[in-house]
């Protein structure tokens, strides 16, 4: 979750960054796009903490809570938008999505994968990357079903024990099963998405009235919404051309909101934050007084080094060993526990939701 969050406000703020940098851009559109990017962000975040304001009756505060991130990209498009009007496109045209307006393949090549065209060397060439990606989907999904599931969001979702139709054994079935399709036709595979899952939960959660959450609405309506208008953007042209006006400098906005928010009762950044926190005034975690500080940081130091080791990897030309990298984390974890640097009692504690 942390390894994904960073991914999410690294790109973000590198993209920002480059619009400095770029012979394409000039420092004018520079700075709407940092300021694009920065009125998404702190919108979002600062409305989402509505739901506690003494203002307005609970109804609003609630309704402009949820639609926090969507308030945010509206606001930073119609600035960007103002922008262009007044100062013309020459001076403030930022770069927007970049949409293909035809439902076709990118490339105008068939839709069926002609798979046969490789020689047979690489037919059983091609199992070693496909273990690696093996690797990396079957992790993905799970860490995130792991997170989605974590006893902060009160959920009840009933499962029948020892049933491999129920729950995760249903999904990894399912994700097989749409993986091998869409590797037939060429189509990028589907991804559990661990930020967007965990924000969409977050945003399904039930308050009382001092805003302290007190379960979630489990349904799956707004699941089923959200990839509806996902097929309607893809199938449908008009809705393609209302995205194509969104800025991506917005889009930087809304990714670093969904990766810092993604952070959230995390107990890695939480230990990682403890660096900086006055012991004596902080509020006590779960490890507080069953894990020995020294052990504690220690193996705080070892996850920081592991992802600092996976964002390396993934932006250097080793990038294609990145799930080689994140499937060793569990040898790591049994190596630790046998010589004896982390406990396995300390171990239980310290590692339960990360």
């Amino acid at each position: 979750s942390v390894l994904v969050s960073c991914i999410f406000v690294v790109e973000a703020v590198s993209d920002i960054a480059r619009t400095f940098t770029s012979p394409l851009s000039n420092f004018t559109k520079a700075l709407l796009s940092l300021l694009c990017a920065t009125t998404t962000y702190t919108l979002a975040t600062s409305l989402k903490k509505f739901r506690q304001s003494i203002y307005f009756n609970k109804s609003i505060r609630n309704t402009i809570s949820n639609f926090a991130p969507t308030i945010g990209v509206i606001t930073a498009t119609l600035l960007a938008r103002w922008a262009r009007l007044s100062q013309g496109p020459r001076a403030a045209a930022l770069p927007c999505l970049n949409i293909p307006q035809t439902f076709a393949t990118s490339s105008g090549r068939p839709w069926l994968t002609p798979l046969f065209d490789l020689p047979v060397w690489a037919r059983w060439g091609a199992a070693l990357p496909a273990l690696m990606a093996f690797v990396l989907l079957f992790l993905d999904q799970n860490i995130t079903v792991r997170l989605v599931n974590n006893p902060r969001f009160k959920m009840k979702k009933g499962r029948r024990e020892k049933n491999v139709l129920d729950g995760m054994h249903a999904d990894m079935f399912v994700i097989s099963i749409l993986t091998a399709l869409q590797s037939i036709v060429g189509l990028p595979w589907l991804v559990a998405a661990t930020v967007r899952s965990i924000s969409h939960v977050g945003a399904c959660q039930k308050y009382d009235e001092k805003g302290n959450p007190v379960g979630t609405i489990e349904q799956r309506v707004t699941g089923f919404t959200i990839h509806a208008m996902i097929g309607g953007c893809v199938l449908f042209s008009a809705p393609r051309q209302l995205l194509s006006n969104l800025p991506l400098s917005v889009l930087m906005g809304l990714f670093m909101y969904l990766g810092t928010t993604g952070l959230a009762g995390n107990q890695m950044w939480e230990r990682i934050t403890g660096f900086f926190k006055d012991k004596s005034v902080a509020p006590k975690d779960p490890w507080t007084d069953k894990v020995p500080s020294k052990v504690t940081n220690v193996f705080t130091l070892i996850q920081i080094a592991c992802l600092a080791a996976m964002l390396w990897v993934k932006e250097s030309k080793y990038g294609v060993l990145f799930p080689v990298v994140i499937a060793m984390l569990a040898p790591l974890r049994y190596g630790l526990e046998r010589s004896g640097i982390i406990e396995e009692k300390y171990m239980k504690i310290l590692d339960t939701e990360d």
